[in-house]
């Protein structure tokens, strides 16, 4: 009977047919009173599997969330659909806090957004206990984990919040980025069971991953933005210095970028951000400090500039594009020097020495990311601990057509060097000795009289680290060690060593179009929404994500009840926009047939 309840609310508050994968699961347990941890990537649907059951429990759901756009984007989002939400944070002041509390209490909302910072007061908390909450969802859960990317010290009081309610409300946890000690520790530290983990994995079928490489990553950035522009997309970069280095360029380029990142005033950040998501400057350049926070569903590629600290931050940047379900692409424009930003940022972080140590073993996987010629997003997924996937066969790897070159004399040569080194050193002083380079370490060090010792000459000390990346990736070596890693060979480079195995690389790439815009109805559908968002103040993905709006151009509705079959119209969509939205397509059939017979 709830399955059939929680069915009908999907429908008739969020427009969809049927729950996507997990999510019926996660909802049944949540109902159940059993404490459950969501692993999903972005764009699964994560949401739903707190937001159905807060409608159908008695009492108030609480959401913890870790930044102020997302509640307020997702409180906003709930109310056009009908569903009663609410905030609390710091944007608002003590009245306006006893207000929304005074509306929880009376059942005039359902679900309550929270920064995690509020239960550090025991103010609040005696606050909460005069309400009746069933359910506390805790949002962004790998803030949890010491071992997460982004771990957050405000979260870890978190663990004591259900005891601390009177209503010892169930615990749902929810993220998009967890390796396997990660939602190992969310799972210990909120007391979830083994078999409460509903992980759907972390693949994303409609993203398309690229790795550039060796190119003036302006010209490609301008190329693929001039091609682009009319699509939304996120450039992210490390420095805000960078931000404003890009923006500058861009802007000159006469394209529609706008900016973000924590030096700007709040006020420019804020009209910056309103003007990406209302799709005004469509293509924003951000540090890290942007994003988590935006659900915009209609971002049709991110493009990392500069390379990230981690696999997981990446991922977590790069799965904002495409959260509607429609073809879109995470771009990384490689480059050494970046990797060395990185390592300036974790050498002068606050973090202890093993911190640090973990920090330089991530950044390591990232560069091997960088340099593998094996599926990306295989990739990316045996990190997250699942290994029983075929590749993609969208990614740039994937596709490229580029014929493979035998590499395996020079991959010898530095295998080679590398033993005779007696594997204690890396990866720079194992290129300087391949580039045959005089520095006075290496001649102390008598590295000259080795054989290897300018083997690779005709090539750069860069070409060559290069080279060490992409063997590094491919298996053929290890680094292990932290902030200077030392290079050992694998049994699969003992192998290519005594001639028993190949070593094949591919050989700048050329900018492309990510998505075709050649559908009129959708473009004219677009122009209305852009409309409707701008008079009703909300981002136009709030009104109608591009699946949605692609959907209506496709099948055609021609009453409301059709439109309500459309998938993402529910009902209180449609009493809202149905009928506009449905003169907009006959205008464009009556244009089209015009156009077909003008004198019709």
């Amino acid at each position: 009977m709830a399955h059939a309840e929680a069915a009908h609310i999907l429908q008739e508050k969020f427009g969809y047919d049927h729950f996507r994968t997990g999510q019926d699961q996660a909802i049944e347990r949540v109902l159940a009173d059993e404490n459950t941890l969501v692993v999903m990537p972005t764009g699964g649907g994560k949401s739903l599997c707190y937001q159905i059951p807060a409608l159908m429990l008695p009492g108030l759901t609480v959401v913890v969330s870790p930044l102020i756009a997302l509640m307020k984007d997702q409180v906003d989002a709930l109310n056009d659909n009908g569903i009663p939400a609410t905030f609390i944070n710091s944007s608002i002041d003590f009245r306006e806090i006893d207000e929304r509390l005074r509306q929880a209490a009376a059942g005039e909302v359902k679900l309550l957004y929270v920064a995690p910072e509020r239960f550090e007061s025991e103010q609040f908390v005696d606050e909460l206990n005069d309400i009746k909450i069933s359910l506390l969802a805790i949002d962004e859960a790998h803030c949890i984990s010491q071992w997460g990317h982004d771990f957050r010290p405000s979260y870890l009081s978190l663990a004591a919040v259900p005891e601390r309610l009177a209503s010892h409300p169930a615990v749902i946890a929810l993220t998009a980025t967890a390796t396997p000690r990660v939602a190992q520790d969310i799972r210990q530290r909120l007391h979830i069971p083994d078999d409460g983990m509903v992980n759907t994995g972390f693949a994303r079928d409609n993203l398309s991953f690229q790795v550039v490489r060796g190119q003036d990553e302006d010209r490609y950035l301008a190329e693929y933005l001039k091609l682009n522009q009319d699509q939304s997309g996120i450039i992210y970069v490390s420095t805000r210095k960078e931000v404003e280095r890009l923006y500058t360029f861009l802007s000159r380029k006469k394209l529609p970028v706008t900016r973000y990142h924590a030096g700007m005033n709040d006020a420019e950040r804020a009209q910056n951000q309103e003007d990406f998501l209302f799709d005004r400057s469509p293509i924003m350049i951000a540090t890290n400090a942007f994003g988590m926070g935006i659900d915009k569903s209609n971002v049709r590629f991110v493009i990392h500039a500069q390379v990230p600290k981690d696999l997981e931050s990446y991922y977590q940047e790069a799965g904002r594009a495409g959260r509607d379900g429609l073809p879109s692409e995470a771009i990384l424009l490689f480059k050494p020097a970046d990797v060395q930003l990185q390592h300036f940022f974790i050498e002068q972080s606050d973090a202890d020495t093993a911190h640090k140590h973990l920090q330089y073993q991530k950044l390591q996987t990232m560069v091997q990311y960088a340099n593998t010629d094996d599926c990306l997003q295989q990739f990316i997924l045996r990190y997250f601990g699942q290994n029983d996937t075929s590749p993609c066969g969208r990614c740039s790897n994937c596709l490229d057509q580029r014929e493979a070159v035998d590499v395996t004399t020079d991959a010898q040569k530095v295998l080679s060097c590398v033993v005779r080194m007696h594997e204690r050193f890396g990866k720079s002083l194992v290129a300087q000795v391949l580039a045959g380079s005089n520095v006075q370490r290496i001649r102390e060090m008598r590295l000259t009289e080795l054989s290897t010792y300018g083997l690779m000459r005709p090539q750069s000390q860069k070409e060559i680290a290069t080279f060490i990346d992409f063997l590094t990736a491919g298996g053929f070596l290890a680094a292990r060690g932290g902030q200077y890693p030392t290079l050992s060979v694998t049994p699969a480079g003992v192998a290519v060593l005594k001639g028993e195995e190949t070593v094949h690389r591919k050989t700048a790439v050329r900018a492309h179009q990510s998505v075709s815009t050649d559908d009129a109805t959708f473009e004219a559908l677009r122009l209305v929404r852009r409309q409707l968002a701008e008079e009703n103040k909300l981002p136009p993905y709030m009104i109608f994500p591009d699946q949605t709006l692609k959907a209506m151009s496709s099948e055609k509705p021609q009453t409301l009840m059709d439109m309500l079959a459309i998938k993402g119209v529910g009902e209180a969509k449609l009493d809202k926009y149905g009928q506009i939205f449905l003169d907009a397509l006959n205008d464009q059939a009556k244009q089209t047939v015009h156009a077909a017979d003008p004198n019709g």
